[in-house]
């Protein structure tokens, strides 16, 4: 591995070892209510509370969370599957004194409309599509992407759209590599090559509470450091009618993105965009030699891989948003 790595990286290092280990945000609805959620009681402080809102696009009611001063760096945060806006509850406590945070929810996902898919494209073309309208909406001129998990295949469409938008990339367990995706994509890839067959063994690799438990702990020794709210909750999303055909229909077009993987690596080598690679080392869900190809792509990147799964501010929420914070310090 190039020297650059920081592998499992050293709290002191960063500088917030007297920081207390905190899970996930005091959630604040306007000046009234307040909601404590997580491993600690981090609080966001009354200036800085989160807004819960929607906005239309495209015909559609598109949830979002925001925080932060509107006239400090914008950071737009694109979640994964199965998760929503609300998987960065723990960066909105941490970072909204200085950032303006704003994190939507997909259709489908989330407090968002789930719209049919008899009547509509559940596609990643289509989310991308939705997002830059949603950011057209909102004025964001300018703003750094942090991508997780399905926010990747959604954020690099965004950015190769409108690279002018794009201050800075942050890629945190999200894939744009083919030797990225790992041996449980086998089904997966049966699945694009024969949906009708595959339909049922897709649902259960994707869709079922193992799985959905799998995707937060993988192979973590330390399984106690997980609050099981975090997967018994999505596991109840996916459950709710008519998710299992939204998740299916969006799964199929995932075959898209891994056709896009050589276009999206053109596009970092040529830009050489500021790049911040943050992994879980225990994720499961795709390879740990990604985040590799992403410093092959873009030798600057800064590359982190944690002690954590594939949502790794479950347990990593300080040093995720420490490094955030440093590396966009930094690039100012």
């Amino acid at each position: 591995m190039p020297a650059s790595w920081n592998r499992n990286r050293l709290t002191e290092k960063l500088g917030i070892g007297a920081i207390a280990r905190a899970g996930a945000a005091l959630l604040l609805i306007g000046v009234a209510g307040s909601h404590l959620q997580g491993q600690g009681g981090v609080k966001i402080p009354m200036s800085n509370s989160v807004f819960y809102r929607t906005v239309k696009i495209d015909g559609l009611s598109i949830f979002y969370r925001e925080a932060g001063p509107k006239d400090g760096p914008t950071i737009l945060l694109l979640h994964g599957l199965p998760s929503s806006s609300r998987m960065f509850e723990p960066l909105f406590a941490r970072l909204s004194d200085r950032y303006h945070l704003v994190a939507p929810d997909y259709p489908g996902f989330g407090h968002s409309d789930w719209p049919d898919p008899r009547i509509f494209a559940y596609t990643f073309d289509h989310y991308a599509e939705i997002m830059n309208h949603f950011i057209e909406a909102l004025g964001l001129s300018r703003y750094a992407l942090y991508m997780q998990d399905y926010g990747g295949p959604v954020g690099f469409r965004v950015a190769l759209a409108h690279p002018d938008r794009i201050e800075a990339l942050i890629v945190q367990d999200a894939v744009s590599h083919n030797e990225g995706l790992g041996a449980n994509w086998k089904a997966r890839r049966a699945f694009w090559a024969d949906r009708a067959a595959n339909e049922s063994t897709l649902r259960t690799n994707l869709l079922s509470l193992a799985t959905t438990r799998t995707r937060h702990v993988g192979n973590d020794p330390n399984v106690e450091r997980y609050d099981p709210d975090l997967w018994t909750d999505e596991f109840s999303f996916l459950s709710q009618p008519g998710q299992g055909d939204i998740q299916s229909d969006l799964f199929f077009d995932y075959r898209t993105n891994v056709d896009s993987y050589p276009k999206w690596q053109a596009w970092m080598r040529e830009r050489q965009p500021r790049l911040l690679v943050i992994w879980g080392k225990y994720d499961l869900s795709f390879e740990l030699s990604e985040p590799e190809a992403y410093h092959q792509d873009v030798p600057k990147a800064e590359v982190h891989v944690l002690d954590a799964g594939h949502f790794a501010l479950d347990t990593k929420a300080d040093e995720i948003a420490a490094l955030v914070g440093q590396f966009l310090k930094a690039h100012k």
